[in-house]
């Protein structure tokens, strides 16, 4: 059957002193998962594990984000994660950026698309 998306949710996240690319990054997936309560799987009858969950996210570095560590927030489903270049850095008088990281959460199921 057909990956058919069924959800996509958005967050952002920040690092404000110390830099830390993938804490901006799990903070911006949190930010996309904990602002609703959708239970897609029970919706359709699926169960949790089959959630197809396809992240991407942005930030200015994208080889510092450990995309390990951003799996563990997902307890149930399918997670992979891709990192882009993107989100901001925001200069600061001291000279250490402020991160900002961008998320991006499609869920998807294999199912037959509606008409």
């Amino acid at each position: 059957m057909p990956k058919t998306r069924v959800l996509t949710e958005f967050g952002m996240g920040t690092s404000l002193r110390r830099q830390d690319y993938t804490q901006a990054a799990k903070r911006a997936l949190q930010d996309a998962l904990w602002h609703n309560s959708i239970n897609m799987a029970e919706l359709y009858g699926f169960p949790k594990e089959a959630m197809l969950i396809d992240v991407e996210i942005a930030v200015q570095d994208p080889d510092a984000v450990d995309t390990a560590a951003l799996l563990d927030i997902f307890p149930y489903g399918q997670p992979s994660v891709s990192v882009h270049q993107g989100g901001l850095d925001i200069p600061r008088p001291d000279g250490k950026p402020t991160v900002i990281a961008n998320a991006a959460i499609n869920v998807s199921f294999d199912m037959e698309p509606t008409k």
